[in-house]
């Protein structure tokens, strides 16, 4: 284990700060909003493609709405995604930082650029504006790092996932005129060839009018009258014809004819839900004003898609450089990039994982690693990892920013995505990890990274096969328990605590001997067995009454109700998200007892017929 190569980094009751010079008060990280996006996006494409890795970090409007919605040690890998799944569905990104960065020794060079986000129509189409759910202590915590709400609301970017952009562009057709090429019609009919010499024709005719300069004035009236019947129009300075069709086929017969006039572009312009529209021609006068229309077409359909998927941008800036990208507790984070800017979530982790590999082929949790260095530590967030390195391992890490914002922008806005470079260029340093080797192929990291990457498990693991159900009590306990080995238990009127929860079980009877108890949330809690097959004992005693001392069976008689882990899963995967766990169990329970009910009845109410039974015998 890479624990092993810890031994030679330890120093004892050493701190060694990291580049004081670079206190966090000069992480100047450039705030970009709709006013400066187009700036902002060239120079993150540049900076994406001259580093080696993409740190990322979101603010969102909450992450859970009641304490056991959060994730917890006695989740599985299934049920925490379900979890990340319903807070991804319901709260919104305000914030989205992206920081590339490289490693060379001990300088960790970053460009963080924090994005601010709002989700609003800008074409008027429905998408993507919709209402989501605000968690109050979110939205505090941000306000004190500065975050100012006006500023989001009125020039935050809007984006429209992959998803929403093909729905967008059904409903309301390509907005920008594209120059094409279209596939060459197969068995030309009689009909083909009629219809081609008669375009050809008529192109031809408005080619020698458009270059006609010995044209009589007419008067406006006749003029508008002609080019209405002929169907001429002017494309910005440039002569347009209109040339309608009423199939597919037409059009490429019209695409093909074309290509026999050097000095036309033909320009399509898909019409809502996929309807044909005319085929519109341009009349160029040289082949420079060729070159010249060919760009500006580029140029605008860049900007109409620029504009249609607003912040999606930057996804696909980062998703086309296929550099590994390190994120801090990534189930939460790309469930809610998964659910923003690719497509609705699916209902499994492994399906969730397939998807977001396609986009994302490397996604390093720095959690994860930070589990090899201390697999007991209770440390949850970034400057507390930090500060646990520096405490007690010598790596410092001199930061440079080469595109420094400038000095009216220094907030704390942006700066977990450099503290996460920062964690992971720390965490290389001390585990002997060389981020980049020469001899890697392009795409691929040294064997050390990649066994890290794709897990989006609370607990990692090593292995990408089915989830595993082993869970944990304590989130400072390594030691795992079979989640059948879980018991919850609710209806407990009068017990406030954990401990004296414990000390009413034990001694009531013998099953309650190594066992441990946690309060999921105020309404519930959960029973951990070491020995297998005791939270089934401790279930039938509760259904039976068997429970020897008279003060639980006064609970019992009182509404004290337990359940097995299934009932949980169940709760989880019907999405009953109760602000108390006990309700959202009891109408779990409810679920299964009805559906158990109708599969009695469904096998009671089978018919048995003798006569048309097979007996083995007679064969």
């Amino acid at each position: 284990m890479l624990q092993r190569r810890l031994i030679c980094s330890r120093v004892s009751n050493t701190v060694v700060q990291s580049n004081p010079g670079h206190s966090q008060s000069k992480w100047n990280v450039k705030q970009v909003t709709k006013s400066n996006f187009s700036a902002a996006l060239e120079e993150i494409s540049t900076c994406i493609s001259d580093s080696d890795f993409i740190a990322v970090s979101l603010k969102n409007t909450g992450a859970y709405s009641a304490p056991w919605q959060r994730i917890m040690p006695i989740d599985t890998a299934h049920i925490a995604y379900l979890k990340a799944k319903y807070a991804a569905e319901r709260f919104q990104v305000l914030q989205f930082t992206v920081c590339p960065f490289s490693i060379k020794g001990s300088k960790l060079i970053v460009h963080p650029y924090n994005f601010h986000l709002f989700p609003r129509d800008e074409l008027k189409i429905g998408m993507p504006s919709y209402s989501f759910s605000c968690q109050s202590s979110y939205l505090t915590s941000m306000a004190q790092e500065g975050f100012d709400f006006n500023a989001c609301i009125y020039d935050g970017i809007s984006y429209l996932s992959k998803s929403q952009e093909s729905a967008a562009v059904d409903r309301i057709g390509n907005a920008s005129p594209i120059s094409c090429t279209v596939q060459t019609p197969s068995g030309y009919t009689v009909a083909d060839s009629v219809f081609a010499e008669r375009i050809k024709s008529r192109v031809k005719n408005w080619i020698t009018a458009c270059k006609d300069t010995n044209k009589k004035p007419e008067d406006a009236l006749i003029s508008s009258l002609r080019k209405i019947v002929s169907g001429d129009e002017v494309y910005g300075s440039r002569p347009c014809l209109s040339i309608d069709v009423c199939s597919e086929r037409q059009v490429r017969l019209v695409m093909e004819t074309l290509k026999n006039f050097v000095d036309v572009i033909p320009l399509l312009n898909p019409a809502k839900g996929g309807a044909i529209r005319p085929v519109r021609v341009v009349l160029t006068s040289s082949e420079e004003d060729s070159i010249l229309l060919q760009k500006e077409l580029q140029n605008e359909e860049k900007e109409h898609n620029k504009r249609l998927r607003g912040f999606r941008e930057v996804i696909n800036l980062i998703s086309a450089s296929q550099k590994p990208v390190v994120a801090h507790n990534s189930l939460n984070d790309f469930t809610f990039v998964h659910s923003k800017f690719l497509a609705p979530l699916p209902s499994t982790l492994e399906e969730f994982r397939s998807s977001l590999c396609l986009v994302f082929p490397n996604v390093l949790d720095v959690n994860h690693i930070m589990k090899e260095i201390s697999p007991q530590t209770k440390v949850n967030n970034l400057p507390a990892c930090i500060s646990y390195l520096k405490q007690r391992f010598f790596a410092p890490i001199d930061i440079e920013i080469p595109n420094q914002a400038e000095v009216n922008e220094v907030k704390t806005l942006g700066h977990d995505a450099v503290k996460i470079s920062q964690l992971f260029a720390k965490l290389c340093s001390i585990l002997k990890i060389a981020p980049r080797t020469p001899e890697a192929a392009e795409g691929h990291l040294p064997d050390a990274i990649e066994c890290y990457t794709n897990s989006y498990s609370p607990c990692f693991t090593s292995s990408h096969g089915p989830a595993d159900e082993d869970v944990s009590v304590r989130t400072d306990n390594t030691r795992k328990i079979s989640s059948k080995n879980l018991v919850f238990l609710w209806g407990f009127r009068g017990v406030t605590s954990a401990g004296k929860l414990k000390s009413l079980l034990c001694g009531s009877h013998e099953v309650f001997h190594e066992f441990d108890v946690r309060m999921v949330d105020k309404s519930c809690a959960v029973v951990a067995f070491r020995n297998p097959g005791f939270a089934e004992v401790m279930l039938q005693l509760m259904y039976s009454g068997g429970i020897c001392t008279n003060t639980l069976k006064e609970m019992l008689a009182d509404g004290l109700t337990a359940a097995g882990y299934e009932t949980y899963q169940k709760v989880c995967e019907l999405g009953l998200w109760e602000s108390d766990l006990a309700s959202s169990m009891e109408k779990a329970s409810e679920e299964i007892e009805s559906f158990s009910e109708a599969q009695s009845k469904e096998l009671s109410g089978l018919c048995w017929n003798n006569d048309e039974m097979i007996n083995l015998d007679d064969l």
